[in-house]
């Protein structure tokens, strides 16, 4: 869009100063962001988003999420004489019509939040210092939001994290063979071998929602998208704050765990040609481990702790599902750079997977070093 087309709509938000530039910020894969400067000093700037409405069906819901969790946790930081609040958790701003959104006449929902002066994030080069940080900020984060009161915050995604329903869809892609497939020749499995290996897992791979209906593994708020990058650092690499709250909903915290080992702790790429690059890290995994559990192991059931090495493992699998599916369907879900690239993604996925495997009993021992 025009930079006049974008002031139009920073227009129709309540905020402060006089808006001198409005210009296209990072390269977000689901929300289109700007940033929103601002001509005096004293006057703060602001990152305004253009919301993925094909994503998030509930734009109402979704911002009623985040103002909740926000208000919460900036309440939390006041009572305990944090002094920097405002730099420490996201602030949403309304709209002129008292809306935590705007939607323009061409059906596009809109946010603005405030910007975050003298922060950053990482994208790469994952340093164990920044794995210890990382996990104290996530369990940082769902232990202040352990006690949120009121009732279940909505699920922005439904049943992202659930791994039953992602196998369902798995299998009905496997059924219908959209792309004509299953007969394919790959390597260093064929396709149809892929179906077998991921099949053989999947009965162990449910257990998280089977112990939810057994009653002993509880929904608690996730941030469901647990990477490096969505933590905020202020110039002297201290941790500022949780960003990226669109995905934040009820949820296994092993799945939170799980999802930062997935990216965070993969030697290689996600969609990395070369298997032999792909391993788990496990100086990231124990030094995230033991940053996690220092903030949450205060309200995590035994269980929970028990399970959080299987959480690395579940995550893993569910993206090579996901991956996979794609590839069988036709890749309809994920952008491609080449024909075959969910395929290279679907067995870059599962070799992380198997590594975890191979290393599964030293990821518990670790956990179990930091739980006490």
């Amino acid at each position: 869009m025009y930079e006049d087309q974008l002031k139009v709509i920073v227009k129709q938000f309540d905020i402060q100063g006089v808006v001198s530039s409005v210009k296209p910020l990072g390269a977000g894969h689901i929300n289109d962001s700007y940033k929103v400067v601002t001509e005096s000093p004293t006057t703060p700037d602001y990152v305004m988003q253009r919301i993925n409405h094909y994503i998030f069906k509930d734009v109402d819901a979704l911002q009623h999420n985040i103002r909740r969790v926000t208000d919460h946790i900036r309440n939390k930081l006041t009572a305990v004489g944090v002094t920097d609040v405002e730099n420490r958790v996201l602030r949403l701003a309304s709209s002129k019509d008292g809306k935590l959104y705007h939607k323009d006449s061409d059906g596009n929902y809109w946010r603005i939040l405030y910007f975050i002066p003298d922060s950053h994030s990482y994208d790469e080069g994952i340093t164990p210092e920044l794995a210890l940080y990382a996990g104290r900020a996530f369990g940082d984060f769902q232990a202040m939001l352990s006690d949120l009161p009121g009732e279940p915050l909505v699920e922005t995604i439904p049943n992202f994290h659930n791994m039953e329903s992602r196998l369902a869809t798995f299998r009905q892609a496997v059924k219908d063979n959209k792309a004509g497939r299953l007969a394919k020749v790959g390597a260093p499995f064929t396709v149809a071998q892929m179906v077998d290996e991921l099949e053989k897992r999947a009965e162990e791979m449910c257990k998280a929602e089977r112990m939810h209906r057994e009653g002993v593994l509880p929904k608690r708020i996730n941030h469901c998208d647990t990477k490096v990058n969505n933590v905020l650092f202020d110039n002297n690499n201290q941790v500022l704050c949780v960003v990226d709250l669109d995905t934040v909903m009820p949820g296994y915290v092993l799945s939170d765990f799980g999802d930062f080992m997935r990216t965070g702790a993969n030697t290689g790429k996600e969609d990395d040609p070369d298997l032999d690059r792909i391993s788990i890290d496990m100086k990231i995994f124990e030094a995230y481990t033991k940053g996690y559990l220092e903030k949450a192991k205060s309200f995590l059931l035994p269980l929970e702790i028990e399970n959080l090495a299987f959480g690395a493992k579940l995550l893993t699998y569910m993206q090579t599902v996901r991956f996979f599916a794609d590839y069988l369907d036709g890749d309809l879900y994920y952008k491609i750079h080449s024909p075959e690239h969910n395929w290279q993604r679907t067995v870059a996925q599962f070799k992380l997977l198997q590594s975890m495997e191979e290393n599964f009993d030293s990821m518990c021992q670790i956990v179990s070093k930091f739980k006490a």
